[in-house]
């Protein structure tokens, strides 16, 4: 009961954040295009499961928005058919940023983060809580642990920051999709065969906060890998954690560590970017629904994968990886 009273109490926190998102928006008045619930269920379960599995959250809901009809690039209009703007044209950018259902529906696919971000902090606030104390001096262990991640996570963000622009205009695609779900795939059948070849020399004793500053840098430029739509930011970080010398398990909850504040970040930003477009264009009821079934399909998903990694490695992640990649060119070419 305790836990998903936890969960609970998160999901109000939710709730709270995005209703005053939604005031931001209401000057806007009602939405242009309301998001379906069977819509918003869809890609809240989609990313609550594909999140912190290594088959590419990112990769899955570009697909997603494509099957549900929401990539439209054409612009938007008001009842009386005035065109709308996210950014209307002005001096300095005399052609403007039109509102589109596709700048929405990105907008809403890094949103929903939030829920993961919630499910996170549900299954590993005594984690958390050790770092907290670490940085006030209380826990060793938990200021080493804190010091690892934000040494996980620097890289990612500095590099992110740099080149979002560049990856969000010329990756996000079905066909760079397809590429890095193959090349993640040779690249985690490769790290499990390299685990099961070094199994003997300490990955059963491994420890997150026990990592030297240069292996928690080590596996924060691997996640900058996963700046490519399709690749997955919990498989290069898990696999990072197989090379520092974590066991499959630690190397999971380590990439669940490192996430929160990556995925966190990315949903701050996007929601101060374009989080009154999403608004005006969607409504936001379900944008709140979308970010609950996040949150519960995330913990289902958190907890199935410590309890297979430990079991059975990557190499079933490796071939669905495959299998999907080969269905999407399929798909694609026909």
């Amino acid at each position: 009961m305790y836990f998903w009273s936890h969960c609970f109490r998160h999901g109000l926190l939710i709730c709270s954040i995005l209703l005053l998102s939604a005031r931001a928006a209401e000057k806007s008045g009602p939405p242009v295009k309301e998001l379906s619930t069977a819509d918003a269920i869809v890609l809240g379960l989609v990313e609550g499961v594909t999140e912190f599995l290594p088959i590419s959250s990112t990769g899955h809901l570009i697909i997603a928005n494509e099957l549900l009809g929401l990539e439209s690039t054409r612009q938007l209009t008001d009842a009386a058919g005035k065109p709308l703007w996210h950014k209307a044209p002005s001096q300095d950018h005399p052609d403007g940023v039109p509102l589109t259902l596709k700048l929405a529906a990105d907008t809403y696919t890094v949103v929903i983060q939030i829920g993961a971000i919630a499910a996170v902090l549900a299954l590993y606030w005594r984690q958390y809580l050790s770092m907290m104390l670490g940085l006030i001096g209380r826990s060793s262990s938990g200021f080493r642990l804190l010091r690892n991640v934000l040494l996980a996570f620097f890289p990612v963000a500095i590099i992110g920051l740099l080149l979002h622009d560049l990856v969000a205009k010329y990756f996000f695609s079905p066909i760079t999709v397809i590429g890095a779900l193959i090349g993640g795939a040779w690249l985690m059948l490769w790290a499990e065969k390299w685990r099961r070849a070094n199994s003997g020399t300490g990955f059963s004793k491994g420890e997150a906060a026990d990592l030297t500053t240069r292996k928690s840098l080590g596996i924060g430029f691997a996640q900058c890998l996963a700046l490519c739509p399709g690749m997955s930011r919990s498989m290069v970080t898990i696999v990072a954690g197989y090379l520092a010398g974590l066991n499959p398990a630690k190397s999971a909850e380590f990439s669940f560590l490192v996430g929160l504040p990556t995925l966190a970040g990315a949903a701050f930003l996007k929601s101060l970017k374009s989080g009154p477009a999403m608004i005006q264009v969607f409504g936001w009821s379900n944008v709140l629904l979308g970010v609950l079934v996040a949150a519960i399909s995330a913990l289902i998903a958190v907890k199935f994968l410590v309890h297979f990694i430990s079991r059975h490695g990557l190499a079933v992640f490796a071939y669905y990886r495959v299998a999907l990649a080969v269905a999407l060119l399929a798909l694609y070419l026909l």
